[in-house]
């Protein structure tokens, strides 16, 4: 099946940091922009970061970075200082519609999304 796997997320404080993980299952990362994405309950979904094949970022939310390791089939997203508004289900997904990362990051391009994994941010 062809999927990402998200993890890493969880319930944290204010003010503090995760790292969430994207793992490519029955695909190869090598040729993808992929997308980091996140939906808060009744808010449509929005994309956050992004990050060309080369390994190039493009981060929306200024605390948040995207690296990956081609090698390894994985991706991964930096998010610090988080803020109770960061409180969302994460999601990566792979463009396959541009060869780089695009703004504004329309879901239409992206494919293979994973189940997501929520982050909650709450003293």
């Amino acid at each position: 099946q062809v999927q990402f796997v998200e993890s890493g997320g969880g319930l944290v404080q204010p003010g503090g940091s995760l790292r969430l993980s994207c793992a490519a299952s029955g695909f190869s990362l090598d040729y993808y922009v992929v997308g980091w994405f996140r939906q808060a309950p009744g808010k449509e979904r929005e994309g956050v970061s992004c990050t060309n094949y080369r390994g190039g970022s493009t981060n929306y939310e200024a605390r948040f970075t995207t690296s990956r390791n081609n090698a390894e089939n994985m991706v991964y997203l930096e998010m610090n200082n988080l803020k109770p508004g960061d409180t969302a289900v994460y999601y990566c997904a792979a463009n396959t519609m541009r060869n780089m990362c695009a703004y504004p990051m329309e879901l239409h391009e992206y494919d293979y999304w994973g189940q997501g994994t929520q982050v909650t941010v709450s003293s």
